[in-house]
């Protein structure tokens, strides 16, 4: 464990990387039993990045997304069937987001629909929340599958995925930078190197994640979209119509991974944590 007073005395730099490896080096698996899919602590990494601030840009993002669709006219009315159905999956979601993460109550969540062709949806970290036409007409999505889909969405909020890849993004570049400046000292080496903190985050819309949180917005999805009635098997069918539509390339909602029988597999052998949540709402 590292000492506060040993903290305070190292310059900023060497403070930044030294929080990013212990942030790393702490974190652990949630040991505690809950009913559900088991999923572990979040990155300690997400810690290195203010909430706040990413909060923010996403807001802004969302917002300059939503004034452009509008001024293509492809921003669906409040009256829009479509829009409706998705506002009332969320709000059967919604509360059941808490546990996943405390700030949460600060949220404002806002659910939108854009006129696109794109199989696509997404929720930016504070609860904002867009789909595309495409994804829902292409697939031709039933209420369980849009659950599952929003599910996954509003888990890289909840897991806040967006701010760990960006406090990582953050810790590499401190300890690139640190590098630098040891080789400068001892080696002559000149310490120029780039200061632009956390850029893989700096366009939240654009932002991909990996493999691991791929997967866990997989479990945590479709776990709150059986708490919420919706049945949690729709990710398997849902799967089944996204490799169909994109013909084994990559659907652009799911990051730059191709589908995999893996993934599905991984979903199936998750369905008895999450079926008797599902089976608990029929009742």
């Amino acid at each position: 464990m590292f000492h506060l007073k040993a903290l305070k005395n190292m310059t900023g730099l060497a403070r930044a990387v030294t929080i990013a490896v212990a942030a790393f080096a702490v974190w652990a698996p949630n040991a505690a039993a809950r009913e559900g899919v088991q999923v572990g602590e979040a990155s300690g990494f997400s810690k290195l990045v203010p909430a706040d601030q990413v909060e923010r840009q996403a807001a802004l993002q969302y917002r300059e997304t939503l004034a452009e669709a509008a001024k293509q006219q492809a921003l669906a009315p409040a009256d829009n069937a479509q829009l409706k159905r998705l506002r009332e999956i969320a709000q059967k979601i919604i509360p059941f987001a808490n546990e996943w993460n405390p700030r949460v109550s600060q949220w404002k969540w806002e659910i939108n629909l854009i006129g696109s062709n794109q199989i696509n949806a997404y929720c930016m970290p504070g609860g904002k929340i867009v789909f595309y036409t495409g994804i829902i007409k292409t697939l031709n999505l039933s209420d369980d599958e849009i659950a599952v889909v929003m599910g996954h969405e509003m888990a890289h909020a909840l897991r806040e995925h967006a701010r760990e890849r960006m406090g990582k993004s953050t810790a590499t570049q401190g300890l690139a930078r640190l590098g630098g400046l040891l080789a400068s000292s001892w080696l002559g080496i000149d310490p120029n190197l780039a200061d632009a903190v956390a850029q893989g985050g700096a366009n939240l819309l654009n932002l991909k994640f990996g493999r691991e949180d791929e997967s866990e917005a997989d479990l945590v999805g479709m776990e709150l979209a059986a708490r919420a009635g919706f049945d949690p098997r729709a990710g398997v069918t849902l799967w089944q119509k996204m490799a169909a539509a994109n013909k084994g390339a990559p659907p652009q909602w799911l990051s730059t991974h191709p589908s995999s029988s893996s993934r599905i597999a991984d979903m199936e052998a998750s369905l008895p944590q999450v079926m008797p949540l599902y089976e608990r709402t029929k009742k």
